[in-house]
């Protein structure tokens, strides 16, 4: 069962849509469910509602998955790179502009907004433990940052096509000034085709910039604690349909 619900966010005066996926024995049963906070809601569960047409596949696999949760889907905005802005939590150049993210303002908005809604009008273990933050592209830098800057909150995080090679820089930076607990678990992964060309004619899963970067802020992160999982994927490119086929990886990892 999904709700789809407006929600006022306040670091642009504006209203963003929850897609709150909610067990199919969620009205029968009394228990109590862990949560997992997604970025670009839209696209997660059915292709109808996704910006390019195909969606995650999170519904039709959550009900198949051995394991029940709330998946809380927070859409972004279509107008122009409001996108960019909400989902950075950095001052980057991309495309040819400067970049000053409200990615924090947007977590304020998810740790004093939605994650007291959700968890006062429905059935959730609310502690850190049960909680986990998740996305895709800038939604998977949003995730890698979340995990780390609100480590309090979030023990679980799944990164994925984030370009780590672009924001390894940043990503240290916030890892040093946290404090990271030590059963935190974080899933990082890329793409053949969005990981730049292997030098000398190598292997693409070791040998292109995305490669080395991931497996040196994966070291960092063990050498924090954490426990990490990456997944390279052969033939991968930056698109849900891709992404789709790594819900059972991320999930089992960050859940099992």
């Amino acid at each position: 069962m999904i709700i789809n619900q407006d929600f006022w966010y306040w670091p642009t005066n504006d209203m963003r849509y929850l897609h709150i996926y909610l067990p199919d024995n969620y009205s029968f049963v009394l228990e109590r469910y862990p949560v997992m906070y997604m970025f670009d809601g839209q696209n997660l569960f059915l292709d109808n509602e996704a910006t390019f047409g195909k969606s995650w596949g999170l519904e039709a696999f959550l009900q198949q998955w051995d394991k029940s949760m709330i998946i809380v889907g927070m859409e972004c905005s279509h107008r122009g790179n409001e996108r960019l802005y909400e989902y950075c939590p950095y001052e980057k150049r991309m495309f040819g502009e400067v970049i000053k993210g409200i990615g924090e303002q947007t977590f304020l908005w998810i740790l004093h907004d939605v994650k007291p809604y959700i968890d006062s009008h429905f059935r959730t273990y609310g502690h850190r433990e049960a909680t986990a933050i998740a996305g895709s592209s800038m939604g998977g830098i949003m995730a890698m940052y979340g995990v780390l800057a609100h480590n309090d909150v979030f023990s679980k995080c799944a990164c994925i096509s984030s370009g780590v090679y672009w924001n390894i820089s940043k990503y240290r930076k916030t890892l040093r000034e946290n404090l990271i607990y030590m059963d935190t678990r974080i899933y990082i992964s890329w793409g053949e085709k969005e990981a730049g060309r292997a030098a000398h004619h190598g292997n693409p899963e070791y040998d292109t910039r995305e490669a080395r970067s991931v497996y040196k802020f994966e070291e960092e992160l063990q050498n924090c604690g954490v426990q990490t999982y990456h997944y390279f994927q052969p033939n991968g490119e930056h698109c849900e349909a891709d992404w789709e086929k790594q819900n059972s990886l991320y999930m089992n990892f960050l859940w099992k």
